[in-house]
C-alpha cells in the first residue's frame, strides 16, 4: 500500500471522527432541550485526536500540528474516568428498582425517599 494514501486516509478519518463529536453533542442537546455532553462525545474526541496525532507524528511531521494534538487526550480521558465513576456510584431505588444518581434524596423516577 502506498504510505501517502494510508496516512491521508488516517488524517481524514481523524478529522471525520473529531468533527462527528459536534453532531453527537448537538443532537443530545436538542433532544434534551438543555446542554448535554454525552460520553460518546469524549470517546470521539479521544479517538479523533489520537488519529490526528498519529497522522502528525508519522506523516506530516510538523511540530505545530504535533503539539496541537499532543496533550488533548488528557482531559478526554479524565472526563471518561469521571463519567465511569459517576455511573458506578448510582444505586438502585428500593421503590422502583431503577438507578438513582449519587447523593439523591429522592428517586427521580418514583419519588421514594432515599435512605
Amino acid at each position: 500500500m502506498n504510505w501517502v494514501i494510508f496516512w491521508t486516509v488516517i488524517g481524514w478519518l481523524g478529522n471525520a471522527v473529531f468533527f462527528s463529536r459536534f453532531l453527537v453533542q448537538w443532537y443530545a442537546t436538542e433532544k434534551n432541550k438543555q446542554v448535554v455532553v454525552p460520553v460518546l462525545f469524549w470517546w470521539l474526541s479521544l479517538t479523533g485526536s489520537l488519529l490526528l496525532l498519529l497522522y502528525a507524528v508519522f506523516y506530516d511531521k510538523h511540530h505545530v500540528i504535533i503539539f496541537a494534538y499532543a496533550f488533548t487526550w488528557i482531559p478526554y480521558i479524565r472526563n471518561l474516568v469521571i463519567h465511569h465513576r459517576h455511573r458506578e456510584a448510582h444505586t438502585d431505588c428500593a421503590g422502583c428498582g431503577k438507578k438513582i444518581p449519587p447523593q439523591s434524596n429522592y428517586c427521580p423516577n418514583c419519588g421514594v425517599k432515599v435512605p
